[in-house]
């Protein structure tokens, strides 16, 4: 499937507004694929490549603690207990080694730098596992090259509570309508354009940064 951009009906649509902010998601769209590292993962540790996909599908009690952890509402010790006995591993470390294949995607990431140097302001929003003690972001140092960051256990909200795009955009300084989602989930896409904003189904890094150079008319490589 390629990427998909869904403008909003009516007049107030991507074509005739102006566009001047880009919200990405973290995992699979600004990284590497987050599936694909969750796998590998998996792998790693001796279990099924879906084990991690199963757990979360089946096990009512790791969706709650996940949805939870996403929140705010519990930390991450008491989620890596949980997640460890379901898929009987060693917790110590466990989110670092579910991680630790996450990379910077260098083409969206080269197209946000692109699009920033022509005034578009830039934010990272993401659903988390935690950030605290372990902190996935660190490596990535987004404070230091986005115009925000909005991480949904330090806001105690989560995609796809509307509200969570409507702080997204105020920390940016814009209306929704003036913003372009771009998100690998589906699902996350329908309540962004509920807010007016304009959104990119990422499948692919090299037809995501097309479409982003088609929205804003700018080279993005």
């Amino acid at each position: 499937m390629s990427d998909e951009l869904v403008r909003p009906r009516g007049p107030d649509n991507a074509d005739v507004r102006q566009l001047t902010g880009l919200v990405l998601d973290f995992g699979g769209v600004l990284t590497t694929s987050f599936d694909e590292a969750l796998r590998s993962y998996c792998v790693r540790d001796g279990l099924p490549p879906d084990a991690l996909e199963w757990i979360f599908t089946l096990d009512a009690g790791a969706q709650g603690a996940l949805v939870d952890l996403e929140c705010g509402k519990t930390g991450q010790a008491e989620f890596v207990a949980l997640l460890a006995r379901s898929l009987d591993v060693e917790a110590d470390g466990l989110l670092e080694r579910m991680t630790a294949d996450l990379r910077l995607e260098p083409l969206v990431a080269t197209a946000a730098a692109r699009l920033r140097q022509h005034g578009v302001r830039v934010a990272v929003l993401s659903n988390s596992w935690g950030s605290s003690p372990f902190d996935p972001y660190a490596p990535f140092r987004l404070h230091d090259t986005f115009d925000a960051v909005i991480i949904s256990d330090q806001v105690g909200l989560r995609k796809p509570d509307p509200a969570i795009f409507r702080l997204t955009a105020e920390r940016l300084g814009l209306e929704s309508s003036q913003c372009v989602f771009v998100d690998d989930v589906a699902r996350y896409l329908e309540p962004a354009r509920a807010l007016g904003m304009a959104t990119i189904h990422a499948t692919d890094p090299d037809e995501t940064v097309d479409q982003l150079a088609e929205i804003f008319k700018v080279s993005c490589r």
